[in-house]
C-alpha cells in the first residue's frame, strides 16, 4: 500500500515538472513571438538567440515595432537609390561563378584549379603575411579612431575586437592544404543551398526570401571560420546580458562574451515603446534608411552640391 502511495506520488511529482516545463517552453515560445522585449536585457538576449538559431526573419520581426518591421518589409523591393544596375557583363560573371561552384563534382574541379595557387601563394606570401595583417589592422584603427558615426565606447569595443581578430588571423593557417579541401567543400554547398538562378534573382528577392537566404548564407560563414578555428557559435553561446540603467523610458545593457576565448564586453542603448524595448541603433537605422529611399531624386537642372560649392567660389 506504502508502495503504491509513493509512485502515485512520484508520478503526480513528475507530472507536475513536466506541466511546468511545457508552462515555461509555451510562455517561451510566447515572449519570442513578440515584438521587443518586456526587460532591456530580455530584449538583447532574445535577438541572441535568434541569430544562434539563423532565425534572421524572426530577429527582424523582433527588434523593430510592428511599424517599423511593417516598413522594413515595405521598403524591402524598392529600389535603392545607391544601387547601380546590373550590366550584361556583372550578369556573365555572375553566371560564370556560379556555374563554377554549382556543377557536378564542383568540390574536386575547384580545388584543382586552388591547389597550385595556394602552393605558389604559400612560397610568396608565407613570411610577409603577418606583416600584411598587421598593417591592415592599422588601416582598420585609423578608420575606427577616425569614424564620426561612433562614440568613444563603440570605437573602443570595436579596437578590442580588432586587438584579437588581428594576432587570429597572423596565425591561422592560410595555406593548408586540407583545410583549403574544407572550405571550397563549405562554399560549394552552401552556393547549392542558396539556389540562386541568375544576377538579377539578387534584387528580385522579396523579405522572407531573403532571410531564408542569408540564414543559408551566415551558416556556411560560420562553418568557413571554423575551419580556421573561430567558433561563431561559441561566442554567441558565451553572451552574458547584464542591465547597465534605466530611467525614462532609456536604457543601457553590457553583452559579455568570449571571441577566440579572450573576453570581451560591449554595450547596447535600448529605448521603450508601447511597454516594450528595442535597440536605438537598429531604430535609428531603419529610419534612416526610409527617408534615403523616399527622399526625392535631385533632378538634371539642380546643382550637386559640390559643384554648388565650386560655382559659389568663383562667383
Amino acid at each position: 500500500m506504502r508502495f503504491h502511495s509513493l509512485r502515485h506520488l512520484l508520478l503526480a511529482f513528475v507530472a507536475v515538472l513536466a506541466l511546468a516545463a511545457c508552462h515555461n517552453k509555451d510562455k517561451d515560445q510566447q515572449e519570442a513571438a513578440k515584438p521587443g522585449g518586456d526587460t532591456p536585457e530580455a530584449a538583447i538576449q532574445q535577438s541572441i538567440d535568434l541569430i544562434k538559431a539563423n532565425d534572421f526573419a524572426g530577429f527582424w520581426k523582433h527588434a523593430l515595432p510592428p511599424a517599423e518591421y511593417a516598413t522594413l518589409r515595405a521598403d524591402w523591393t524598392r529600389p535603392k537609390p545607391e544601387q547601380q544596375p546590373i550590366t550584361d557583363e556583372d550578369r556573365a560573371k555572375f553566371a560564370e561563378n556560379l556555374r563554377q561552384f554549382t556543377e557536378v563534382d564542383a568540390e574536386t574541379k575547384l580545388y584543382a584549379q586552388f591547389k597550385p595557387k595556394l602552393a605558389q601563394m604559400q612560397l610568396q606570401y608565407k613570411d610577409q603575411l603577418p606583416i600584411m595583417i598587421g598593417i591592415v589592422q592599422q588601416i582598420a584603427k585609423t578608420g575606427i579612431d577616425q569614424d564620426k558615426q561612433m562614440g568613444d565606447t563603440q570605437k573602443q569595443q570595436a579596437r578590442d575586437v580588432l586587438g584579437v581578430l588581428a594576432p587570429w588571423a597572423q596565425q591561422v593557417p592560410w595555406f593548408d592544404q586540407d583545410k583549403a579541401k574544407q572550405a571550397v567543400g563549405t562554399v560549394v554547398t552552401t552556393a547549392r543551398k542558396l539556389g540562386l538562378k541568375s544576377a538579377d534573382d539578387t534584387r528580385k528577392l522579396d523579405f522572407d526570401s531573403a532571410m531564408q537566404k542569408y540564414a543559408i548564407g551566415f551558416t556556411g560563414v560560420k562553418q568557413l571560420l571554423g575551419i580556421y578555428g573561430l567558433s561563431v557559435d561559441d561566442s554567441l553561446n558565451s553572451a552574458k546580458v547584464t542591465p547597465m540603467e534605466s530611467k525614462d523610458g532609456h536604457a543601457r545593457v553590457k553583452i559579455d562574451y568570449t571571441l577566440l576565448g579572450k573576453p570581451l564586453s560591449t554595450e547596447y542603448a535600448l529605448v521603450q515603446q508601447d511597454g516594450r524595448w528595442y535597440s536605438e541603433d537598429m531604430l535609428r537605422h531603419v529610419h534612416e534608411a526610409h527617408a534615403r529611399l523616399l527622399a526625392p531624386a535631385p533632378s538634371a537642372s539642380t546643382p550637386a552640391p559640390a559643384a554648388s560649392a565650386a560655382i559659389a567660389t568663383k562667383m
